[in-house]
């Protein structure tokens, strides 16, 4: 009967193991979620090359900053951030077909542009996103420059 207690014990720590990081990536996102704000955003990473280097993830509005947080990390803090008045948009297109393989259907793109040369980025998020996005922007206190 001990051979078995044994046994059950190493399939009852390998079940933990294997589901634990699930449950974590799912308890992060619960989190996120309850901050208020998130929406589904992809993010290019890398753009040398064409259609390449998207990560799927989610943006959350936090006072003057957007949020973008990797979808698959265990991370609290966001991996990039993008302050209200010093980003303005660009540029907004649909994906190419190369794109369209790496994102969500029916999301369009959006290039945000660093006003005080803090770089370019890519988003890809739904119509709805991109329109609460917009007005985010265009709600800046006055006097902000947008």
């Amino acid at each position: 009967m001990e051979g078995w207690e044994g046994v059950a014990g190493i399939v009852v720590l390998c079940a933990v193991v294997l589901v634990l990081p699930f449950v974590l990536l799912a308890t992060r996102r619960r989190w996120l979620a309850r901050q208020g704000g998130t929406f589904e955003c992809s993010l290019r990473l890398r753009s040398t090359t064409p259609g390449a280097g998207w990560v799927l993830g989610v943006g959350r509005y936090n006072e003057e900053n957007l949020e973008w947080f990797r979808f698959f990390s265990f991370s609290l803090k966001p991996r990039r951030s993008f302050v209200r008045t010093a980003v303005s948009v660009s540029e907004i297109r649909e994906p190419d077909p190369v794109e369209a393989v790496s994102l969500y259907a029916g999301q369009v793109i959006v290039r945000l542009h660093g006003t005080t040369s803090t770089g370019e980025w890519q988003l890809a998020m739904e119509p709805d996103s991109l329109t609460g996005m917009l007005s985010w922007l265009e709600a800046a206190p006055p006097g902000a420059k947008y």
